[in-house]
């Protein structure tokens, strides 16, 4: 087993790896950038290296201060949570070339999965099912222009190195399609450094519903069901819940299986997801398969009473895992809790916290790395907060979550707590009757209605 990790994260993923560390009897390292030196988990790691000033670029994307830091602590491991470096292959080769095992997956597998187009053509050969579209990375305009009247309107447009919903655009219509092509193409080429596109079609009505799975290094895999991360604003989630409202029991084997075959199919190692849409008639494609763990891992968690970062650890020192899938056996909520003003179009609102209060009582579960008087740094990702509910019922967890939301009091900031607790009143969210489209109507009530 590891005697020493260091965590190349911030913020609540950083201090929930330090938590199951310590469980396990690890000595931990955190890093961190001059923006975070008063954030939790800098102050309940063993260590703590500064590895830089607050842009991402001079810090937490900067592999040779990572891989300094690592060595001056004796770091034998290194976690690199999600976003940052987690998914950058070149990182997982230096790690692997100092000697310091990588608790991910491998650069080959970075490789294969991260790059879309090439991910499709690898499940295709594995015979999961995958949505119509490009072989591969569109040579040009006039290659798009045929793609798109072969596979029939709508078709959506992907930056073959994309997150986050950057370098992506949904057309509906080929008058459209040009524009579209060289507006994705520059956003894709300036958030990613790489303009590849590729095409599929565009399904109507999709949920995304995406499947946990875990995987050893003797290419055995196992999966933990499903998450439902279908309410989204461009394409980042804002809620997640499992089991899904719109999953049977059969549709469960069916993706099941398929994401085991996936994750066996190229010997994947480690902790990862493997993201379907799913239409309205219970068809699913395969969409993308994330190799990390995800923000939401904690509602699977707490479905099936399994500590996710514990397996990506014993996975990683070369321990087998059991290879049983698992089923929900209670239902969890995740919303996450972003300083942002849902009544001014979530702009972001960084700041110092004057106040705040955090829900408890039986099945709420807060992963967060804020406190009164922290300060939000504007330089990163705006989530601050994960509050998770679990209950019996999808209903007791919705009502749960609801209790837990009007006892969360955060001041000093704007949060998207507001935004939360309507959503939980929506006619449609409390049926489970919602798509990757439900954003495109949800309206904020002012105030003094929704009260």
């Amino acid at each position: 087993m590891f005697k020493k990790i260091l965590i190349a994260n911030r913020g609540e993923i950083a201090l929930r790896v330090i938590r199951t560390c310590k469980e396990m009897g690890i000595k931990t390292v955190a890093v961190y950038s001059t923006a975070d030196a008063e954030s939790l988990h800098v102050r309940f790691a063993d260590e703590a290296v500064c590895i830089g000033p607050p842009p991402s670029n001079l810090s937490y994307l900067k592999i040779s201060n990572i891989i300094a830091a690592a060595e001056i602590t004796n770091a034998d491991a290194i976690h690199p949570g999600y976003g940052f470096l987690s998914e950058n292959a070149k990182f997982s080769k230096i790690c692997e070339e100092h000697d310091i095992k990588f608790i991910g997956a491998s650069p080959e597998m970075i490789s294969k999965m991260g790059d879309k187009a090439t991910a499709k053509a690898t499940m295709r050969a594995a015979g999961v099912p995958c949505v119509p579209g490009s072989e591969g990375i569109i040579r040009d305009y006039k290659e798009c222009l045929s793609l798109a009247k072969e596979i029939g309107f709508p078709v959506m447009l992907k930056a073959t190195a994309g997150g986050g919903g950057k370098g992506m655009r949904a057309v509906w219509k080929e008058e459209n399609l040009e524009s579209a092509w060289e507006s994705a193409r520059k956003e894709a080429e300036a958030s990613f450094g790489n303009d590849g596109m590729y095409m599929e079609k565009l399904i109507e009505e999709p949920r995304h519903i995406e499947i946990q799975v875990v995987g050893d290094s003797s290419g055995k895999a196992c999966h933990l069901s499903e998450r439902d991360c279908s309410i989204q604003r461009r394409h980042q989630k804002l809620t997640e819940e499992t089991p899904s409202p719109f999953m049977t029991d059969t549709l469960r084997k069916k993706m099941g299986e398929a994401a085991v075959k996936a994750a066996e199919y190229i010997k994947y190692e480690g902790a990862g997801t493997v993201e379907f849409l799913v239409d309205k008639h219970r068809n699913f494609y395969f969409m993308e398969m994330n190799t990390r763990i995800q923000v939401e891992h904690p509602i699977t968690e707490q479905v099936i009473d399994y500590d996710l970062i514990r397996e990506q650890i014993l996975v990683a020192a070369g321990v087998p895992i059991s290879g049983k899938n698992y089923e929900p056996q209670l239902h969890s909520i995740e919303c996450r809790i972003n300083a942002e003003d849902p009544y001014h179009g979530f702009r972001p609102s960084p700041g110092k916290i004057t106040n705040l209060h955090a829900p408890g009582g039986h099945g709420v579960r807060i992963d967060t790395h804020v406190y009164s008087g922290y300060v939000i740094p504007p330089n990163y990702d705006s989530m601050i907060a994960k509050l998770i509910t679990t209950a019996q019922t999808r209903e007791e967890a919705i009502n749960k979550m609801k209790r837990a939301l009007d006892e969360f009091v955060i001041e000093g900031i704007k949060t998207t707590i507001p935004f939360h607790r309507q959503l939980m009143d929506h006619p449609d969210y409390m049926e489970g009757n919602y798509t990757t489209k439900f954003m495109e109507d949800f309206k904020m009530k002012p105030m003094e209605e929704a009260h």
